[in-house]
């Protein structure tokens, strides 16, 4: 059969000859004389021929960050130290030794740090005693390679230059670069054509007036334009993933006549806790601990009084709710503390207050909220919440229940949900919702109930409330199959560009 070649692709061919059959795009380009680019477009047309395999690796380059260069020059911080407490006899005050040293400030903490952890000295009272002469560690040979050669591949270094890389990434000396390897590999079919010979043809992509006039286009062989040539991958652009499925909850949420509640992320503690029924005294709190505002600490309530006043009156006594309140004495003063919103429902309390309140009524929001937690593949201390209310005569658990239902099911792709009792201090009875999805498992979405008399009466309302506040981010992650909430924010762009748009 005849494989008609291209002038790049025979160049590619033979350059993969010249290299015993196999080559990283780098050395076939530097090989053939070729562009990177025209190589990389030849090796798709030979690979789609079945002519070259391409194979692609992954490689992690170290260097050297600007203060691991500075260190690579001068010396470590802790091994300029223990020089010059071994000439000063191994034991001096510590100020004369950096003196000594010549070391810079800004790297005395550091240097100290390390000099007791690698066990070369031991400081008590101002007074450093050296411990032992070390011999050089290994990075201290890492960072004058890296200095030396300017990078080092991480997957062709030892296991314990591999492990001195991750110590100098953690002290920011060394920087991380991924990077892609492509080699090109002839097959069989590719050597048998080869064998064959290949008589290399200059081709002319374009016509010039000197071709026209002299003739010589007639002896040449004209580039014929392939239509069907295969090109290189392109990534357009696109929304984000998790930004596009929030901007679809916020349509399907609207077209089912929900009306968006907005509200600002420094709130006040009186929206965010006090108004939601939280005593200001009691352990409840604590089930939402806060990031609170040092500067301003306080903000302003003045058009809120007639609220404050019924909120207070709650909390002390039940004003006239039916409830005998919490019985402390209620802090107006801390009811104007200033902190990040930790919970949506703030907006919900805001929206109660409003004069654009109609009743019945459907609202929702998605907030984002801040609360102190330890980060992990299910915590972040800043997530988003999805929250909603519905006001309105004769309402009842069994539609908060429909509504939780419609979340799960449709909006997050839940195979099966669950219920259980919950507590919340501002919601009686209250739930909490669990959603199922094959493959994927059981998650913990959020907690929902019908709002206190307590609540309802000091804002004005008279009517059920029936609320809920769900992680968003967790709908998301089933609906994508996601079991770790920090690739929501990844940087990753290969998970980016493939992942499709749910």
């Amino acid at each position: 059969m005849m494989i008609e070649l291209r002038e790049n692709e025979q160049k590619t061919l033979l350059a993969l000859e010249r290299l015993e059959g196999k080559g990283s795009i780098e050395q076939i380009a530097e090989n053939s004389g070729l562009a990177h680019a025209a190589v990389m477009r030849a090796s798709l047309t030979l690979t789609e021929k079945k002519l070259t395999e391409t194979h692609e690796q992954r490689q992690t380059l170290a260097k050297l960050s600007p203060e691991g260069g500075h260190h690579a020059k001068k010396g470590l911080p802790e091994r300029r130290l223990i020089s010059a407490l071994l000439q000063m006899g191994g034991e001096a005050p510590v100020d004369e030794v950096v003196k000594k040293a010549g070391l810079e400030r800004e790297f005395l903490a550091i240097g100290l740090g390390w000099l007791h952890r690698k066990g070369w000295a031991h400081m008590e009272k101002n007074l450093l005693r050296a411990l032992q002469e070390p011999p050089k560690g290994t990075d201290e040979v890492l960072l004058s390679l890296l200095n030396e050669k300017g990078f080092s591949i991480v997957e062709d270094l030892s296991e314990e230059q591999q492990d001195a890389v991750s110590v100098l990434k953690g002290r920011k000396l060394v920087e991380l670069d991924e990077k892609a390897l492509r080699e090109l590999k002839l097959t069989e079919e590719g050597w048998k054509l080869i064998r064959r010979g290949i008589a290399l043809v200059e081709e002319v992509s374009q016509l010039t007036p000197e071709l026209i006039v002299t003739g010589k286009w007639r002896r040449v062989k004209l580039r014929r334009y392939n239509i069907r040539a295969p090109v290189a991958r392109t990534w357009p652009g696109k929304k984000h993933p998790y930004l596009k499925f929030l901007d679809d909850l916020k349509g399907k949420l609207v077209t089912l006549g929900f009306r968006e509640m907005t509200g600002p992320i420094v709130e006040l503690m009186f929206f965010n806790c006090d108004s939601l029924y939280m005593p200001q005294d009691h352990p409840a709190r604590e089930i939402h601990d806060l990031y609170f505002v040092k500067k301003p600490a306080y903000g302003n309530l003045n058009e809120y009084k007639p609220f404050l006043s019924h909120v207070k009156k709650t909390h002390e006594k039940g004003w006239r709710t039916g409830s005998r309140g919490w019985g402390y004495n209620f802090s107006v003063r801390e009811t104007r503390r200033l902190m990040l919103r930790s919970q949506g429902t703030a907006l919900s309390a805001r929206t109660l207050m409003s004069e654009k309140l109609e009743i019945p009524g459907k609202y929702f929001s998605i907030s984002r909220c801040y609360r102190p937690d330890v980060i992990d593949k299910t915590h972040l201390t800043e997530f988003n919440q999805v929250e909603g209310i519905i006001v309105g005569e004769d309402l009842s658990l069994r539609d908060l229940l429909g509504v939780l239902e419609k979340f799960a099911m449709e909006i997050a792709g839940a195979d099966r949900m669950r219920f259980r009792p919950g507590y919340f201090p501002f919601t009686e009875p209250s739930v909490e919702l669990f959603a199922y999805k094959e493959g994927y498992g059981w998650v913990e979405f959020g907690g929902a109930g019908i709002f206190r008399p307590e609540v309802n009466l000091p804002l004005g309302v008279t009517v059920p409330v029936l609320a809920w506040g769900l992680g968003v981010d967790r709908l998301f992650m089933m609906k994508a199959g996601i079991d770790d909430i920090r690739y929501l924010f990844t940087q990753d762009l290969d998970w980016l560009r493939n992942k499709e748009l749910v």
